[in-house]
């Protein structure tokens, strides 16, 4: 690295727009880990690849009607975390259907990006899909920062008021509510957390790679270790440092997107949980397990 290359890079910790970034980054991703976590050992992946489609659509559909893309993100994700909650196990689509929605879900987040660009208060304005589509943590302000940290922090603490039942639920549900827990409210709830959570990591990597901040830590965890609250910890511990590792990247590279430097991270640990261990560390983890 060259030294004028070496000292943009060191200025960038300074700039204000890189200390908003670093600290929602944070937060959310702390949020992403604690949520994706749960979302990865209850098995519903595929909510949080629903999401990536509608995080889009509800953007651009928010500024088609000339409000804050930030309104449609909460609000259609939120509501499509429900309904695919109230559907549960009821849903038996193929996935030609699956795959059809989701192409007309996008489709329909293109005819909103239309509708934005040719308005008056759009005119100019083309690159708010791109931001949606990929992220643009690096564009926040101080009040966008500060929304996105309480946004976060309220996630982080409802997922770890309710993380022993839900732990329980997931894990035997039945004999959870036979034991009194709350299920089905549980499940809802969990789900409103994953949409919420799902439109602010919208805002760090992109609604096309948002799963990706929800998944790859959770799965990184719990390949990691069996026991479910060290697991907890890891997952959001790891994403708080690929968030940090990936925003260090677009500081060092400047052609490096924060978003490409966040997933790179977050596949890179994953990808390394699967590089052979130590016979003897294997022995002893399989003798804690058993």
């Amino acid at each position: 690295m060259t030294a004028p290359t070496m000292s943009l890079a060191v200025s960038a910790w300074t700039q204000p727009f890189f200390q908003h970034a670093l600290l929602a980054g944070t937060f959310i991703a702390l949020a992403a880990g604690l949520v994706g976590f749960f979302l990865v050992l209850r098995a519903q992946v595929f909510t949080g690849d629903a999401l990536s489609h509608v995080a889009f659509t509800g953007a651009m559909a928010a500024l088609a009607a000339g409000y804050d893309l930030r309104l449609g993100l909460f609000v259609a994700c939120v509501l499509v975390g429900l309904l695919l909650g109230g559907i549960g196990r009821r849903g038996k689509a193929d996935d030609v259907v699956i795959g059809s929605a989701f192409a007309w879900i996008l489709g329909l987040g293109s005819f909103f990006l239309t509708l934005y660009t040719t308005s008056a208060s759009g005119m100019g304005n083309g690159g708010a899909g791109t931001s949606v589509l990929f992220g643009s943590i690096f564009g926040l302000d101080g009040g966008q920062t500060t929304v996105a940290v309480v946004i976060a922090l309220v996630v982080t603490a409802l997922v770890l008021l309710i993380a022993r039942p839900l732990l329980f639920a997931t894990l035997d549900e039945n004999v959870a509510a036979a034991r009194g827990v709350p299920v089905k409210a549980l499940g809802l709830g969990f789900l409103a957390l994953v949409g919420l959570t799902a439109g602010e990591a919208t805002q760090a990597v992109g609604s096309l790679l948002l799963l990706g901040l929800l998944a790859a830590p959770a799965g990184a965890a719990l390949r990691m270790t069996q026991r479910p609250f060290v697991g907890l910890a890891l997952a959001g511990g790891l994403a708080v440092a690929e968030m940090w590792a990936g925003l260090a990247a677009a500081a060092w590279i400047p052609q490096c997107p924060p978003s490409f430097g966040i997933m790179a991270a977050a596949t890179l640990v994953y990808a390394a949980t699967y590089l052979p261990r130590p016979a003897g560390r294997g022995a002893r983890t399989a003798e804690a397990a058993a």
